[in-house]
């Protein structure tokens, strides 16, 4: 039984969709008609009126297509991080020669807004970036505050919302690029990155006018006369069924049932003396981040060779110390969740 931060398990209607007679995106006229349809929805996910665009490539193809496209080497970055993803934006800054400023923090704290004010006093940025959901640390970040600062400072912002875009509402008011992913939420399989791209974003890149193709949102505004290569047909349907089950169930029904699976989950690992790597707080509905320093591999291990349950350990400087249990899209499911954490309890 697969419970990890994404990817998910995929639903039954979502893996049978992809059995369907391939459709030829190159030629045939019905992919244009389901690839606008796709995009309609997820605007209704994202809650925006920008316009989105959905591109062949793992969720860090947007993580790195957004940097691609908004950054040269004239270009300033504030990167604001308590967390891996937020620290490797930063490095992405650097590969396409700008000069990133990280305002950091520890990944078991808050976003550090006091040194974001004094570096935006300090400097002129213009583009920021930073992460809703770190999905290492479990952590769910207030980004409101930090974002209408940004809007008012004129930076052009990135948001990375891979693990949270379809089970926790997103605030994408003042967010120029909110990127998203097919394998977290929406339960559909790996192979889509998403993007919400607002009209002074879209300026931006046309002035940076980035040369590389994989790595560019640009050919992607107007899809009229063809898309840049071919498309992943098959994951894109898979993606619209995906979305049907999520607007059928209505989304104020989906984040509650993200928050219900997340309190039990966190109960149930209270009760066998586990602690949140981020706290009660500020954890995310979609994923739990237990603290277990030194013993996530060997937990990991053990589950799924005797419960046949697969969980994530941490990453990077955490690998070893935390182990997650993804609630999140069809997995944020209590009885799941009761089955994942009755292993777990047997395990520690």
């Amino acid at each position: 039984m697969l419970m990890t931060p994404g990817p998910t398990s995929v639903p039954d209607p979502v893996r049978e969709a992809m059995s369907r007679e391939l459709i030829n995106p190159d030629v045939e006229s019905e992919f244009n008609e389901l690839y606008a349809r796709v995009c309609e929805k997820l605007a209704d996910v994202y809650g925006t009126d920008d316009q989105v665009i959905v591109t062949g490539g793992e969720g860090i193809l947007g993580l790195e297509s957004a940097i691609a496209c908004l950054v040269d080497a004239d270009t300033d970055v504030l990167c604001l991080s308590n967390g891996l993803y937020g620290d490797g934006f930063a490095d992405f800054v650097e590969n396409y020669g700008g000069t990133p400023t990280v305002v950091g923090t520890d990944y078991d704290t808050e976003l550090a807004l006091s040194e974001l004010d004094d570096a935006l006093a300090a400097g002129d940025y213009d583009v920021a970036t930073l992460v809703h959901c770190e999905t290492p640390t479990g952590a769910l970040n207030d980004i409101e505050p930090a974002l209408e600062r940004l809007h008012d400072h004129g930076a052009v912002t990135i948001l990375d919302a891979v693990s949270s875009l379809g089970g926790v509402p997103v605030p994408t008011e003042n967010v120029d690029v909110c990127l998203g992913a097919s394998q977290k939420c929406f339960s559909a399989p790996p192979g889509l990155a998403i993007a919400s791209i607002s009209e002074r974003a879209w300026e931006r890149k046309e002035a940076i006018d980035p040369d590389s193709l994989y790595t560019n949102f640009l050919p992607w505004r107007d899809t009229s006369e063809g898309f840049p290569y071919t498309h992943l047909s098959t994951n894109v349907v898979a993606l619209d069924v995906a979305l049907d089950r999520i607007l059928e169930e209505g989304l104020d029904t989906v984040y509650e049932r993200h928050r219900t699976a997340a309190s039990r989950c966190r109960e149930r690992g209270s009760d066998i003396g586990l602690e949140l790597f981020a706290g009660p707080e500020r954890s995310s509905p979609t994923v739990s981040a237990f603290h277990v320093p030194g013993r996530a591999a060997d937990l990991q291990a053990t589950l799924d060779e005797q419960y046949d349950i697969t969980l994530a350990t941490g990453l990077g400087p955490l690998a070893d110390d935390v182990i997650r249990v993804g609630h999140m899209g069809y997995q944020a499911d209590t009885e799941l969740v009761e089955r994942t954490m009755d292993a777990l309890a047997e395990t520690v």
